[in-house]
């Protein structure tokens, strides 16, 4: 069966996931994470793609990032990609492929995922057992969030935005979120959607985006309704 093509929708929020080859690592040094943050800054802004979050663990990524055009989002990921693997193989005298194939990608509905996204992939480390609470973890852009550090590359969601009138109320909004964590669940579907590379959204959500994508949004035979996918908690 040919691979479907991945989603890009200017203007959206797009959860991406870039593992290494066979689970290896992709960092192995101080050097490394601080390579691909600079990429990402410097391809970000060259294709004019928001990020509103990341982390980076060991053996594999997370981005959460918009587009200002279909194209923007694959561009900047295959010249950040094909720029830290000439890196990382000049550093480590190998040669060859670093990443597990294509990144995985899911478009998502704003205001049902932005939020809980953001949480999810900031408990990854912790998850990972790679630290202790998602705020000691130095690779993500939580600590921008809860009023730690200034990250250049982070450009905050317009919910983000919606979660206090102050910088203060915001930031502890959102601490107190990712304090809560995301459940089973939506780790599942927000995880799922995006190795299968299928939209997260209610029916009309989907159903909007169907009509300027040429390739099924949904997993399911041409043609079936459009379920929704998750209620939020």
């Amino acid at each position: 069966m040919a691979r479907l093509p991945r989603l890009s929708f200017a203007g959206l929020p797009h959860h991406v996931i870039q593992r290494g080859h066979n689970g290896q690592p992709i960092f192995l040094q101080t050097a490394d994470y601080q390579l691909m943050l600079d990429l990402l800054l410097e391809y970000a802004r060259k294709f004019q793609v928001a990020v509103h979050a990341y982390v980076l663990l060991p053996n594999h990524i997370h981005l959460l990032l918009s587009p200002e055009a279909v194209n923007g989002l694959p561009l900047m990921l295959q010249s950040v990609g094909r720029r830290y693997v000439r890196y990382f193989n000049d550093q480590q005298g190998r040669s060859g492929t670093l990443w597990d194939g294509r990144y995985r990608c899911t478009v998502m509905q704003p205001e049902r995922f932005v939020l809980p996204c953001m949480s999810y992939m900031d408990l990854n480390p912790v998850r990972a057992g790679l630290s202790d609470s998602a705020a000691d973890y130095a690779w993500s852009s939580h600590g921008h969030y809860i009023g730690r550090r200034v990250d250049r590359l982070v450009t905050p969601h317009a919910q983000f935005w919606g979660l206090g009138n102050t910088p203060f109320a915001r930031e502890d909004a959102y601490a107190q979120l990712v304090q809560a964590g995301t459940d089973a669940s939506q780790q599942s579907v927000l995880t799922d959607a995006t190795l299968k590379g299928w939209a997260l959204g209610d029916a009309a959500f989907v159903q909007a985006l169907q009509k300027d994508s040429p390739r099924r949004l949904v997993k399911g035979r041409a043609g079936r309704p459009v379920r929704a996918l998750l209620k939020p908690q």
